[in-house]
């Protein structure tokens, strides 16, 4: 299997991920409870076993991975900053998942810029840059009390949105090459 034929079936399951993610969030109202937080620490968790994956599955030995290493770190420290955060308060996740949305915006962007040969980047580059806004958003509306975690759902959903186009651009080039 080729590194863009596994990249697309990556972004398939990460976009069949977030849309489960999204829907049990939105079922269960965002309410504060054990529910609540093993899904904002799952979120994360899947995540990093994604990039994980992503790595395992990149034939280039020779590029830097480092944006991705910091992904994969900064995501396992913010599962545990959610399990943390939401068992205090709602407000305090908002905002760590900000930071995260921040931090990991940033390698998501250099990574996709870096991976654009395989095609099916332009989603991920834009997906990045929207998550270090968005992320600024949930900070600031974190530390101002706000207790509406849905709002990261709806952030989810868009990620969501960005990996099936991915994934759908990469089966076309998929398709003209094998052509």
């Amino acid at each position: 299997m080729t590194y863009a034929a596994a990249l697309r079936r990556l972004y398939f399951v990460r976009f069949a991920f977030a849309i489960v993610w999204v829907v049990i969030v939105f079922a269960i109202g965002g309410t504060a409870g054990p529910l609540l937080t093993t899904l904002l620490v799952i979120y994360p968790l899947f995540d990093a076993a994604a990039v994980l994956w992503q790595l395992r599955a990149d034939p280039d030995t020779t590029r830097a991975k480092t944006a991705e290493w910091v992904n994969v770190v900064v995501s396992v420290a913010v599962a545990i900053a959610l399990g943390i955060s939401s068992s205090m308060s709602i407000s305090a996740a908002v905002a760590v998942w900000g930071v995260w949305a921040i931090v990991a915006g940033v390698p998501q962007l250099v990574a996709a810029i870096r991976n654009r040969r395989n095609g099916g980047q332009v989603p991920q580059m834009l997906s990045g840059g929207i998550s270090v806004f968005a992320g600024l958003g949930f900070l600031y509306q974190g530390v101002q009390g706000s207790a509406m975690i849905t709002g990261a759902a709806g952030y989810a959903a868009l990620g969501a949105v960005f990996f099936l186009v991915s994934a759908i651009r990469l089966s076309v080039t998929l398709k003209k090459e094998n052509a």
